[in-house]
């Protein structure tokens, strides 16, 4: 198992740090502040590749593998985490689903179109109002045929993307009698009659990213948008589950690497006692343990890349990846901030914004506790 990058991912990496210096990095604030999604980058993300890194070159995609998958959510975490967040939902969450499961109609119809940049992004809808980790008993919300088509209805929240979809994976309940193999994956287009998204969500952090509560009402859409097998979709859905992990751990390792570089040059800068605070030892012992875990994480994060690229199982890794890389940017971060003292309580500097972002990591794509329990159940079935 070897991390050192090839020259492939190299450039990729230079491409997509250039892409979140120039078009992410400058609005940052500004779509926190003003809680704007920033469509000119997104746009401009579709030719780079950023919309497709899961899907194959034929529907329009760059189908990178899954270590290049992290370097770049890496890279437009440290830009903006709203946006970066924005990339990781259509990718991992909104486009995978059809890539590994979805008929050939359904990939020849939609991912080229999501692909491209030139059209509206895709999101996936698990959660409910009464269910947010347990999905095979707290799916509520129902899918029926009727004649050749599904007619759906029930409500979703927390669902990223929502507001700028072309259409929505929903997870529904298609055997009332319940159980593992009772639940499924439609597609549905936004502007299918009967769906309503709500206004978006007022948030702590990732302000730019837009989050909504989605109703189905007596939506109507043909057999064929169903995703992968009939009731295979709590299968389905753990396994996107897994790889959206990895690439939220990523993240966190962007924004923690942001928070660091701009700490270095506050340390640099700042005086105190007739010299600059880099040279007490105290704030050095800070630095120390800040780059330590970030380089940690990242590691780690590789390691479940590589897995997956393997074709291996890595189900524990990538909780491992998202667990000890989500925590560790609210560690990190938080240093920051006290490097910073007062200013690093003020949304003049960017460590307070970096802070807020960083929280939902540990939250979305299973919080922290749902990763202990995913690591622990393997380790004990181990013989």
């Amino acid at each position: 198992m070897n991390f050192d990058l090839n020259n492939e991912q190299k450039t990729w990496q230079k491409i997509v740090h250039e892409f979140a210096e120039k078009e992410l990095l400058p609005k940052a604030r500004e779509v926190d502040e003003k809680e704007e999604f920033n469509w000119e980058a997104v746009r401009k993300g579709g030719p780079v590749g950023l919309l497709g890194m899961n899907i194959p070159e034929e529907f329009g995609g760059s189908n990178v593998d899954y270590i290049s998958n992290a370097i770049a959510f890496e890279e437009l975490g440290w830009g903006c985490g709203s946006t970066a967040l924005a990339f990781t939902a259509h990718n991992g969450l909104g486009t995978s689903p059809i890539t590994a499961y979805g008929s050939e109609d359904l990939k020849k119809k939609w991912l080229p179109m999501v692909a491209s940049g030139n059209n509206k992004l895709a999101a996936l809808a698990l959660t409910e109002p009464g269910a947010g980790s347990d999905l095979q008993g707290g799916v509520t919300t129902r899918a029926e045929k009727v004649g050749d088509e599904w007619v759906i209805n029930g409500a979703k929240m927390w669902c990223t993307n929502a507001g700028i979809a072309e259409y929505i994976i929903a997870l529904v309940r298609t055997d009332p009698k319940g159980g593992s193999k009772s639940l499924s994956m439609i597609l549905v287009p936004t502007d299918a009659k009967g769906v309503a998204i709500g206004p978006a969500e007022k948030k702590m952090g990732l302000r730019g990213s837009p989050t909504h509560g989605v109703t189905f009402e007596n939506v109507r859409v043909p057999l064929g948008n169903l995703v992968g097998a009939e009731g295979r979709g709590l299968q389905q859905t753990l396994s996107t589950l897994d790889a959206g992990r990895i690439s939220i751990g990523a993240i966190s390792i962007g924004l923690a690497r942001a928070a660091m570089e701009a700490t270095v040059n506050y340390a640099r800068e700042r005086k105190a006692f007739g010299q600059s605070i880099s040279e007490f030892q105290a704030i050095q012992f800070k630095l120390a343990d800040m780059e330590t875990e970030i380089e940690l994480a990242r590691t780690y994060i590789y390691k479940a890349a590589w897995l997956k690229d393997q074709g291996r199982p890595y189900t524990k890794e990538a909780g491992i990846a998202k667990l000890f890389a989500t925590e560790m940017a609210e560690r990190v971060i938080y240093e920051a901030i006290q490097i910073h003292g007062g200013y690093g309580y003020s949304r003049e500097y960017g460590v307070e914004r970096m802070y807020r972002d960083a929280r939902l990591m540990t939250i979305g794509e299973g919080t922290s506790e749902i990763q202990r329990l995913v690591i622990a159940r393997r380790v004990l079935a181990r013989e």
